[in-house]
């Protein structure tokens, strides 16, 4: 068993790189649902967010098969490997710990990743691509994720994307107060910024949407404006602010009309703060006078004004990290047994069957009570005999003698019936 995470994140790789691995739901699924055709992967979760794409797998051998279906997800990616990071066994589990408690994440303790993890999880589970491996790591990671938020403080006062992307509105216009946003995407991020906007006394909110009907559902709840969007861009003429949140594959906002809109609004300064990943507008648009563009790398200054209070906590939470990182790999010491096990406990189990099948045949008088007994007695006899080379084999996990009882254990039992 190989396990093994491949990936990139805000630390490692500028926007711009981190687009290149922008995996859409659908695509992922599709992976997914494909890993048969890799000899041999047997296991993988893909986690894509706007800071980090990581693909979580499980092989007979090494990183090669990983980097194959890494490579076939996204496609040919040139001059990318200083920007990749590549950890296994203990250093991956404990990568996802950090991931699902927010550790490592641009804004430490915020609370979306660890929704986002289980997101992740539950669609590869869905798609059959997880197994006992898998299953084991997520579900512990999100329990220490959860234990993390629980025992310490570290969520306390911290500051999400959306809410710094705020602070740097605020921080360049002075006062929201009396002040006019545009909101380009209605997903959760969207949401998220629509309310800190409206905190911060901001007067008109302006929303577009590809679909009309979740622009206007998200109006209706904050006493906004849906707008369509192929109109969006000529309301934007008295905006102050534009933020753009969509999750689409390709630039929303571009220079063309950006320069239009521009000259339409007679030297008035434009703010636009890009939360997308891939990026929404495009880059030449921070070229254009009167303009001011953000995008999501641009917050990093802003999380750092809040972060100082957390690391304390941050302190405990590693050392709750590392206990379930303990705790995860003692575990995993017998899965690689389990299969064999189970195997030599189903081959007694027939064996003992079949005896006492036969005997019954011999002996058509017992009653129910001496049958019971039987079986029992059987039973037990099974146990014992299992019981000394289970034991062995259990206490040879992560030994130099695992792999001489594993090879024992096959040749004894199993390989002279293959002849």
């Amino acid at each position: 068993m190989h396990l093994a995470v491949i990936g990139v994140n805000h630390r490692t790789a500028p926007i711009d790189i981190r687009e290149k691995f922008s995996i859409s739901k659908d695509r992922i699924i599709d992976g997914l649902k494909n890993i048969g055709d890799y000899v041999d992967l047997r296991e993988a979760a893909i986690l894509s967010t706007c800071n980090r794409t990581e693909i979580y797998t499980v092989t007979d051998s090494s990183f090669k098969t990983a980097e194959n279906f890494v490579a076939d997800l996204v496609g040919y990616v040139e001059d990318v490997d200083d920007y990749l990071y590549k950890f296994s066994g203990v250093e991956c589990i404990r990568h996802l710990f950090k991931v699902a408690s927010s550790l490592d994440s641009l804004v430490l303790g915020e609370g979306q990743i660890l929704s986002q993890v289980k997101a992740a999880y539950a669609l590869a589970k869905e798609n059959s691509a997880t197994g006992t491996i898998l299953n084991t790591l997520f579900n512990r990671a999100i329990a220490t994720g959860k234990a993390v938020r629980t025992d310490t403080k570290i969520a306390y006062n911290s500051v999400s994307v959306s809410y710094a992307a705020v602070e740097l509105a605020k921080k360049e216009l002075g006062s929201l107060v009396h002040k006019k946003a545009l909101i380009f995407g209605a997903g959760k991020m969207a949401q998220l910024t629509v309310r800190h906007l409206i905190s911060h006394g901001i007067d008109k909110i302006l929303i577009a949407n590809h679909h009309i009907e979740r622009a206007e559902e998200l109006a209706g709840k904050v006493r906004g404006e849906a707008v369509d969007w192929s109109e969006a861009f000529e309301r934007a003429v008295d905006v102050d602010v534009i933020v753009t949140s969509t999750g689409a594959p390709h630039y929303v906002v571009k220079a063309a009309p950006t320069r239009k809109l521009m000259q339409q609004r007679n030297g008035r300064k434009l703010f636009i703060i890009d939360i997308a990943v891939p990026r929404d507008v495009e880059p030449e648009v921070s070229d254009i006078d009167g303009v001011t563009l953000y995008n999501i790398d641009d917050l990093e200054a802003v999380v750092d004004e809040h972060i100082s209070q957390r690391y304390e906590e941050a302190k405990q939470a590693k050392k709750i990290i590392d206990e379930n990182v303990d705790a995860l790999v003692d575990r995993f010491k017998y899965l690689s047994f389990q299969p064999l096990m189970a195997s030599l406990s189903e081959r007694a189990e027939q064996v003992r069957l079949r005896e006492i099948h036969r005997a019954a045949s011999k002996m058509p008088n017992l009653t129910e009570e001496e049958q019971k007994v039987i079986d029992h007695m059987t039973k037990m006899i099974v146990r014992k005999l299992l019981r000394m080379p289970m034991m062995n084999l259990n206490s040879s996990a992560g030994t130099p003698d695992e792999q001489f009882y594993t090879d024992a254990m096959k040749s004894l039992f199993f390989r002279a019936n293959n002849h």
